[in-house]
């Protein structure tokens, strides 16, 4: 039996979309977890998702949750879907958040997130409370809240199931909170609505061109918009399949996505501009024997800045598999907008316009002549189902004439409520006006311009930092700086970002204290920044610029000023008493050392680790001592998961992707590799 596709006109919630789905088609396939990417580890029919969805609901009841925030404490697996879901059928606040791994930073961003939220419950795996219990005791709000263990199904489930009542949900009632920033001093949650679901994931289907044929495959993170609103709860809507495994598995070896895709026989699946450029870079033809994308119809793109040389090279990298250049769909969204924005026709290709870089820096739109530098943008397509896009000034708030570039704003149903409890910075962002409407409008604080109804996303207006898909602000990476050592200056810094062959990349800059210039000693100051910066935020630090006392860039008020440190930066202008940088090398491909053949000595081990860190890092092998923790020479998270899948094929084991950080430095690491063959 075929799946109905809900219409745009659908009064309900996504509530009662899914109960329908259960309903009238309880052994339908809903949604499938890749316990590695590969292997099915829960596969769960509508029915089986409604009745373990109604467990969670009937419990959160039974605590008198309804009508206040739940935080959400999970891996990417069945059990965030049932949680999340479990929230809206109690009609409870969900609160998503990034999973915890361990050590007290990652638990004081939750705390931070709990007490902005004003969550009084927390609902959990078994593994993951297991992991923080211990440390909970130091942060109170974390502490006092009730924690709900989600996992398999238990005794009195069904009682549960069976207590649960159908709230009275109301659209334009909050429906979960999606946290822009994981920042320690000012978090933001962004208020969505169930009306905003709804209408974002009608607008979704029309866009990409969804039916009751489609099937999603993704590898995004569900506490992030894109991987679950427009992958999980875009399947849910429609009542199709959904499969998807953990981001680290993608990572860990990439062609496990296009293979899943393959296996599948997925209509819609997509990601970051800098996932399809590592699937260029790191998937090899044997890696993808006997698969076939021919029926990959929507590969979107979006979720950071849209490279057409990123597109070019996918297509044509993937095309002797099948892939269509025209499955390619770069698309514009935010979380404020709940997700998606603008997005071109289907199975068209993607409309590329080269313009004048000198009259781009200017704000101005021109065309190419002779001897003039190019840069080629990528629409990102128009505005569906009632949504208005307009360029603006952000000056004088006053629409931009044709050919200049301003400030994005969009006015729609799927614009957000609002930031929860912040209602200053809700009426600046969220309720601008123009002299020629009523309507209120969403400044984006991105900017661009339209050209024949094509929207074209040209840079940012603030001062935010996507590193693959994930906003950095850069007030919580200088504060995260400024407390990594003594011999910083206090409120003095600054981060931004340049753009790489690989993306955006992180630069640090900050003033050293006056009495520590004579005896600075700058790789141990930048090795603290680094490790700081990978701990806390998950991202490498490309550069570190220490800077002689009064020579940061700042306003006659005193505020710091980050495009100017870029500028100097990149100029290299800054008046530095100290500074590193990662090599611009490639990384090798091959380190030294016989792991995979002879005797898998310790010694032989540790200097083969050493050297594929090095390369990785593109940092020197000397540098790395094999008793530090490896994030202290800035080991993110996404090197480690590859690092580990590498290790593990070297030694003919299964690794987690976590396993450089539950044995942190190489020393640790070769430790607990010897007692897996002792």
């Amino acid at each position: 039996m075929s799946a109905t596709v809900p219409s745009g006109g659908h009064r309900g919630t996504l509530v009662h979309i899914v109960r329908g789905h259960a309903e009238c088609r309880p052994e339908a396939e809903a949604i499938t977890y890749l316990a590695d990417g590969e292997a099915v580890g829960q596969a769960l029919s509508f029915g089986e998702l409604d009745r373990r969805v109604r467990t969670v609901a009937g419990r959160l009841q039974e605590l008198g949750a309804t009508g206040k925030p739940a935080l959400l404490l999970f891996e990417n697996d069945v059990d965030f879907v049932v949680a999340f879901l479990g929230c809206l059928y109690a009609r409870v606040v969900a609160v998503t958040a990034y999973p915890p791994r361990s050590g007290s930073r990652h638990l004081q961003r939750l705390q931070a997130l709990v007490a902005d939220a004003q969550a009084e419950v927390v609902l959990v795996t078994p593994s993951i409370l297991g992991r923080i219990e211990e440390s909970l005791r130091k942060f109170s709000a974390l502490a006092s809240a009730r924690w709900v263990v989600v996992g398999e199904p238990g005794e009195g489930d069904e009682a549960l199931a069976e207590a649960w009542r159908m709230p009275a949900l109301r659209r334009e009632e909050v429906a979960f909170l999606q946290y822009t920033s994981g920042s320690l001093g000012s978090p933001k949650g962004v208020m969505l609505s169930h009306g905003n679901l709804m209408h974002n994931a009608a607008m979704i289907a029309a866009a990409f061109g969804h039916s009751s044929a489609t099937r999603h495959v993704s590898w995004l993170p569900l506490f992030h918009d894109m991987g679950l609103i427009g992958n999980v709860l875009q399947a849910l809507y429609l009542g199709t399949p959904c499969v998807f495994m953990s981001p680290a598995a993608f990572v860990q070896q990439p062609a496990r996505w296009l293979r899943a895709i393959s296996t599948y026989q997925a209509t819609t699946s997509g990601a970051p501009s800098s996932a399809y450029d590592l699937c260029v870079r790191k998937i090899t033809d044997e890696q993808l024997e006997g698969v076939d994308l021919r029926g990959w119809r929507v590969a979107y793109n979006g979720a950071e800045p849209v490279r057409a040389d990123v597109l070019d090279a996918f297509a044509a990298r993937f095309a002797r598999f099948g892939f269509q250049r025209s499955a390619l769909y770069p698309c514009y969204g935010m979380a404020e907008s709940t997700l998606l924005i603008s997005g071109d026709d289907t199975m068209a290709e993607p409309v590329v316009r080269a313009v004048c870089s000198a009259a781009l820096e200017r704000g101005r739109i021109e065309e190419v002549t002779a001897g003039q530098a190019a840069r080629r943008l990528v629409s990102c397509g128009h505005s569906w189902f009632g949504q208005e896009v307009r360029i603006v000034d952000p000056k004088t708030c006053l629409p931009c004439p044709p050919g200049q570039v301003g400030e994005i704003w969009l006015s729609g149903e799927s614009v957000a409520l609002g930031y929860w409890n912040r209602p200053e910075l809700t009426q600046e962002t969220f309720q601008a006006r123009l002299p020629d409407t009523a309507r209120t409008f969403l400044r984006t604080g991105d900017l661009g311009f339209v050209e024949e109804t094509q929207l074209y996303v040209t840079g940012r207006l603030k001062d935010l930092i996507v590193v693959r898909g994930r906003n950095h602000y850069p007030q919580d990476i200088e504060a995260t700086v400024e407390r990594s050592s003594g011999m910083l200056r206090p409120g003095l810094g600054a981060a931004f970002s340049i753009e790489g062959a690989e993306g955006e990349r992180l630069v640090v800059v900050h003033e050293v204290e006056r009495v520590h210039v004579a005896d600075l000693e700058v790789p141990s100051v930048v090795g603290q920044i680094r490790e700081a910066v990978a701990e806390e935020h998950e991202i490498a630090v490309h550069a570190v610029v220490l800077l002689a006392p009064g020579t940061l860039p700042k306003t006659s008020s005193g505020k710091v000023q980050r495009s100017a440190c870029r500028k100097r930066f990149l100029a290299g202008t800054l008046e530095a008493v100290g500074q590193w940088s990662v090599s611009l090398r490639e990384p090798a491909q091959e380190g030294p050392g016989a792991v995979a053949e002879g005797p898998r000595t310790r010694e032989a081990l540790q200097g083969w680790l050493t050297a594929r860190v090095a390369a990785r890092l593109r940092i020197a092998e000397s540098e790395i001592d094999p008793r530090r923790p490896l994030t202290q020479y800035g080991l993110e998270s996404t090197v480690a998961a590859s690092l580990s899948h590498e290790l593990g094929d070297k030694l003919g084991v299964r690794l987690g992707p976590l396993v450089f950080w539950e044995y942190p430095s190489i020393e640790r690491l070769c430790g607990y590799l010897n007692s897996l063959s002792s």
